[in-house]
């Protein structure tokens, strides 16, 4: 499919992509009050927290967060309202170690861990919905684009499309894009953030894992050399970032997909915007805003609606449709 013109528009003052990253997390607050969290216990002996928004429809919208992020962080809660006004359910789920309680087990999450996202997607079909979109947020936007092209074959027909906005693409030329200067500030919160969940492992698993060091650590590639990799059973940085990207998975993906990255994006080095794969691609929409920054889209509405939610309810809206059309056309020879 082409790479198709963006419909955002950022606002007066807010075109700046630095600005757009930061901003929403200081000036945007939505209710989680009507969230009920349920804790679903996992085969390897773990959990995995997730928070529920349903008004009773047979569509689900299932959103992941970012790196260090969690299932109540505005952007997450605004997708959970948007999918919520457009009459479906709506599942935020928490990566391992993210939902305010550190996990049982040494692993903790990664760029690549479509396990997880694959048990919220069965434990979701045990409630009987007929249809799933996924929508990822920058990390998350990776896992889910790798889950449905590295996992096609896994994919249970009820999912019926993905959207995913900020992700970078390729790891490792975005682990060297936030080692510039000019992002030191996002690579030390990241790290400093990190940090506590790394005592606490250390703590935990002296044996496997130590904190001696790590506050001379600077960079992802420092970092996922010492603690990703070996904790997540790759070799080190290089293999966990070769095998977790989902620049590698694009190919595979076929179900409808939407990709948007701002071009502005300080998260995100050239390889990140896949242009010629989404041209050969038949069901990858790649989508270019000029502006947007970081997870941004930022709009000046006063119930801080945000356009990328918007326009991810917007693609599943057209694809909802379809997926009902032909489930009515399965299911009509056997009723007949």
């Amino acid at each position: 499919m082409p790479v198709v013109e963006s419909s955002y528009r950022a606002p007066w003052l807010l075109s700046n992509g630095y600005v757009q990253s930061i901003l929403p997390s200081f000036v945007r607050r939505l209710d989680d009050s009507h969230l009920v969290r349920e804790r679903i216990e996992t085969d390897d002996g773990d959990f995995l927290d997730i928070d529920w928004s349903t008004c009773g429809s047979d569509t689900l919208v299932i959103v992941s967060h970012g790196l260090e992020g969690h299932s109540r962080r505005p952007y997450v809660l605004g997708t959970v309202r948007e999918a919520n006004r457009n009459g479906w359910d709506a599942l935020a789920w928490n990566f391992r170690s993210c939902s305010g309680e550190m996990n049982r087990l040494p692993r903790m999450y990664h760029s690549g861990a479509t396990d997880d996202l694959h048990r919220i997607v069965l434990h979701a079909l045990t409630r009987g919905y007929k249809t799933i979109h996924l929508v990822g947020y920058s990390m998350g936007g990776n896992l889910s684009l790798v889950y449905a092209g590295r996992e096609a074959k896994l994919l249970p027909p009820e999912v019926a499309s993905v959207a995913a906005f900020s992700v970078p693409c390729d790891l490792r030329s975005s682990a060297w894009q936030l080692a510039k200067p000019a992002n030191r500030i996002f690579m030390w919160r990241f790290l400093r953030d990190l940090r506590e969940k790394i005592a606490a492992k250390a703590q935990r698993f002296p044996q496997q894992i130590n904190l001696d060091g790590y506050d001379e650590l600077r960079t992802f590639k420092q970092f996922d050399d010492r603690y990703t990799a070996p904790m997540h059973g790759f070799d080190d940085a290089e293999d966990y970032w070769q095998r977790s990207s989902s620049l590698h998975y694009l190919h595979g993906i076929r179900i409808p997909a939407l990709l948007v990255n701002a071009r502005n994006d300080p998260f995100l080095s050239p390889e990140c915007f896949p242009e010629a794969i989404a041209r050969e691609h038949d069901d990858l929409i790649l989508e270019v805003p000029a502006s947007g920054g970081h997870v941004g889209f930022m709009t000046w509405k006063r119930d801080h609606t945000y356009w990328m939610e918007q326009r991810a309810m917007a693609f599943f809206r057209q694809h909802n449709q379809r997926q009902h059309a032909e489930q009515m056309q399965h299911e009509s020879p056997q009723s007949a």
